[in-house]
């Protein structure tokens, strides 16, 4: 995810680590007989979630340098809920998924969005969450609506090789985009009027545009876009691709946090902003 720029203190959260493994007794067996083997599972009794702390309010360090948000919170539930040990360590988010593939983690719970290049490299659970892209513009702006026509002509901010640029592309063909490098350049662009409207991470805007950098500049226009096949098809944990017992136990985790009202508890508490 192209949308990390928070700097924060490094905080690992370690509540234990324990490995076992499971072999046959040899009692009862003849001198000199080969010793029996086993294709039964592992027993698992950790679980090491990796994520990163510069991702409010998913994951982040509060002011005490704690590690904290939606996601380290659903990641101690489901850990509670299967009886097992949590483990939810930090790493800068280019690290993240090759961390996995190289078995360091068992899981990555940092709201990686389920795209099909992510998924030649990881398996992943089912989705917990959804972050559509919106548009952006300044309420003392000219007055048209987000659709094709609407922006014919009219300049968008977008951040260069963002999945929101290839969607304008595609689909705003009149509309005259204006790539930057950051997500931040792009805002500073809208708020200092240089475009009309900016093109982006639903999420990140509404936290934006209801917050004091915006400096009440701004608000969204238009609908929420879902097009999984550039915005991915919702956020889910990562596991290995071939970790089938972990995937499994995961998503019944999940499936109870959602039946009994939790993972809405969550998110209502750290998303208290609506973001469709």
């Amino acid at each position: 995810m192209f949308e990390r720029s928070i700097a924060g203190l490094r905080m690992a959260v370690v509540v234990g680590m324990a490995a076992l493994a499971m072999t046959n007794s040899a009692l009862g067996q003849r001198a000199g007989a080969a010793p029996q083997t086993t294709d039964a599972p592992r027993q698992r009794v950790l679980i090491r979630f990796l994520t990163t702390d510069d991702y409010p309010p998913f994951n982040s360090n509060d002011e005490d340098g704690v590690l904290t948000g939606l996601n380290v919170d659903l990641a101690r539930d489901i850990c509670q809920r299967l009886r097992l040990t949590c483990d939810i360590r930090t790493r800068p988010w280019s690290e993240l998924l090759p961390a996995l593939a190289r078995g360091e983690a068992d899981a990555v719970i940092a709201a990686h969005r389920v795209t099909p290049d992510a998924l030649k490299l990881v398996a992943f659970t089912e989705r917990y969450f959804q972050t559509p892209g919106r548009f952006a513009v300044r309420r003392d702006g000219p007055k048209f609506e987000a659709t094709p026509q609407g922006l014919d002509g009219r300049q968008v901010a977008v951040v260069r090789g963002s999945p929101h640029e290839a969607y304008l592309a595609a689909f705003f063909r009149n509309t005259r985009l204006k790539p930057y490098e950051t997500p931040e350049l792009a805002l500073q662009a809208l708020l200092t009027s240089q475009v009309d409207a900016i093109f982006s991470d639903g999420l990140g805007l509404v936290f934006w545009v209801n917050g004091t950098s915006s400096k009440g500049c701004c608000t969204l226009r238009g609908g929420p876009y879902f097009e999984p096949r550039y915005f991915g098809d919702g956020i889910a944990i990562a596991v290995g691709k071939n970790d089938h017992q972990l995937r499994h136990l995961l998503n019944r985790a999940l499936r109870q946090i959602r039946a009994t009202g939790r993972l809405s508890e969550l998110v209502d508490r750290y998303l208290p902003i609506r973001v469709y």
